[in-house]
């Protein structure tokens, strides 16, 4: 149970496990094993069973049983999702990008409404995949739902961005998945509907293009500097204190607390 705690606690903070030294003589072994130690520390009935007082075959901190660990509460809490969702309809958001390691990742989310009438968009989980091509992309979807007991059948919606490998009329995933759903109806990612509409504005006025283009080089400057950026601050906290003074503003947490407001 020690063991499981400690990784449940990393797992919300989206923490790393593994240290580069995890040796007895190693002066910080990494989150999961200092954590572990941690909370067996003044702890007689949890110190007596893990670590170095475990049974040699039921430690349950080597890299492969860790995996195994974070691997089953993700079965655990995906199964939880999939009874939440029943046997509602749901639509899909997908996005790809490349990992540290420079291999593509896929990533799938569900979007659905529950029996409580709330809408959820759940995290179903990513898959590496051999290239971005549409086919390979469903195929993909495919065995992820299809792992999990989805049929493509309940899918009324595809969410994804505008390349034309996702929204093709012809062989672009969202057409793929038409093409045998014709009722998984498609709309475009609304971040990047904004940022081609910024895109579009920009370049048929001038003065709106100037204008990014100012505040991006302000950003900039301001960014590249501690100073420069002390000096922002105590701007803000000034103006700050005379809006409070003029009572045009509400005390309360933020950059007005170094003011003692």
């Amino acid at each position: 149970m020690a063991s499981l705690e400690c990784i449940k606690f990393l797992m919300r903070g989206g923490l790393a496990f593994r240290g580069h030294n995890e040796s007895s003589s190693s002066s910080n072994k990494g989150n999961f094993l200092e954590l572990l130690e941690f909370h067996a520390c003044g702890r007689e009935e949890v110190e007596r069973v893990v670590l170095r007082n475990a049974p040699k075959n039921l430690q349950l901190t080597s890299p492969d049983i860790q995996k195994d660990l974070v691997h089953a509460m993700a079965y655990e809490t995906t199964k939880k999702i999939i009874q939440d969702l029943g046997d509602n309809f749901f639509c899909i958001l997908v996005d790809e990008t490349r990992d540290a390691s420079t291999k593509e990742q896929m990533a799938i989310v569900l979007r659905y409404v529950n029996d409580q009438g709330l809408v959820m968009e759940r995290f179903l989980g990513t898959t590496h995949v051999a290239n971005t091509k549409a086919l390979t992309l469903k195929g993909e979807i495919e065995t992820m739902l299809s792992k999990h007991g989805l049929s493509m059948s309940r899918i009324r919606g595809q969410g994804y961005d505008g390349a034309s490998n996702m929204k093709g009329q012809i062989n672009g995933l969202k057409s793929l998945i038409l093409a045998e759903n014709s009722s998984a109806y498609y709309i475009h990612c609304f971040a990047h509907q904004l940022q081609l509409a910024l895109i579009a504005v920009a370049k048929n006025h001038l003065e709106v293009g100037d204008f990014f283009k100012t505040v991006n080089s302000v950003m900039n400057l301001i960014g590249a500097s501690c100073k420069r950026s002390e000096f922002i601050r105590d701007a803000q906290v000034e103006k700050i204190a005379e809006a409070v003074a003029a009572n045009e503003r509400e005390t309360g947490r933020g950059i007005e607390s170094r003011n003692g407001s």
